[in-house]
């Protein structure tokens, strides 16, 4: 279990920010997804140098491929009207339903030292949001938000081979550690979708709270850890009997949330365009308890954490920033201006 000193224990402490050099930080490379001008931003760690390449979807979120070569993006065509939409919300700039109705709006896989050099452009579905892939790297399972389904991807064959079911408006999702099951949120239908990756189908759907948003397995897999935007807390699920066991307060509008050194789940607070929040929630995972909040930047929305587990870091959707996050001490250490309005986030280690 991560320890923590006194001043740390107390719930809802803000952490001081600090100052290192970059060259503290791991050597690794973090994506963001940048939505606000439909590009995509590489910090090189070891340097602090960041580099924005604008792609031709508008990117809601970025995921590094298993052998860490490349970067598959996903977003809305810009020549669509681009923009993701905001979570189930129409957000200013999004399209209309039936924009990207063709259901090619982009799926695109970068080179991941050069941006600027797309490998494949494949189709993704209906408004795509969030992607995450096999461990082998050959499919990919795409989010559709409109269309209230997931597409699964066969990188290989370059073609969408099933299009899975599930509640209204799914947005964030992630595969379990043994990679047997898909949890996805379903942010209109106040539910989790839980597909068999074997069966590509919706073996379970499980009510949660208003508004999930993202989901966080723990390293063991035993618990599903679910952001409720609307509730402004996260509902633990235990995946044995696929039922809510406990809720956590956390901060106004929680987002994205991301398995971090051990026991300790970290969640990005948002809040909303008028009203943002700035802070990130600290969950020990073995206790069920917050045990302290970092400051980052306006709009926390997306969480990454290095595969060390020493780092964790933030996209600041409304500061056009990356937040960097040392574990150990719960202090930001690095802040990176990216392109406007970042979103996803995606980290890989050194080759």
């Amino acid at each position: 279990m991560l320890k923590l000193r006194p001043a740390l224990l107390a719930v809802a402490l803000a952490f001081s920010a600090s100052t290192i050099h970059a060259a503290s930080l791991p050597n690794g490379v973090v994506y963001s997804a940048n939505e606000g001008d439909g590009s995509v931003s590489k910090i090189v760690l070891s340097t602090g140098n960041v580099q924005t390449t604008p792609i031709s979807v508008v990117p809601h979120n970025v995921q590094i491929s298993p052998d860490g070569k490349t970067v598959l993006a996903v977003g809305t065509a810009k020549n669509n009207g681009g923009g993701h939409g905001g979570h189930g919300e129409k957000a200013a700039g999004a399209h209309s339903d039936g924009a990207d109705a063709h259901g090619d709006a982009g799926l695109l896989i970068l080179d991941g030292d050069q941006l600027d050099t797309v490998l494949q452009t494949l189709p993704s579905g209906d408004h795509p949001a969030h992607i995450v892939t096999s461990s082998d790297g050959r499919y990919a399972y795409i989010t559709n938000a409109d269309k209230d389904r997931v597409s699964v991807v066969d990188i290989q064959a370059k073609k969408i081979t099933a299009e899975i079911d599930t509640g209204s408006y799914p947005h964030g999702l992630r595969l379990s550690p043994s990679g047997l099951e898909l949890y996805v949120a379903n942010v209109t239908d106040n539910s989790v979708s839980v597909i068999d990756t074997k069966s590509l189908k919706e073996v379970a759907r499980i009510p949660v709270g208003k508004a999930p948003v993202q989901v966080a397995f723990t390293p063991d897999g035993k618990q599903v850890y679910v952001s409720l935007r609307d509730e402004n807390s996260v509902a633990v699920i235990d995946v044995d009997t696929r039922k809510v066991t406990n809720r956590i307060g956390v901060g106004r509008g929680p987002i994205q949330l991301y398995a971090a050194a051990g026991d300790t789940m970290y969640v990005a607070n948002q809040g909303s365009d008028t009203d943002p929040d700035n802070t990130v929630s600290v969950i020990d995972t073995t206790n069920q308890k917050v045990i302290g909040t970092v400051v980052t930047g306006k709009g926390a929305h997306g969480v990454v954490a290095s595969e060390d587990g020493k780092y964790v870091f933030i996209t600041n959707t409304l500061d056009n920033s990356v937040s960097a996050i040392d574990t150990s001490t719960h202090d930001v250490v690095a802040t990176y201006q990216v392109g406007p309005n970042p979103n996803g986030i995606t980290y890989r280690s050194a080759p």
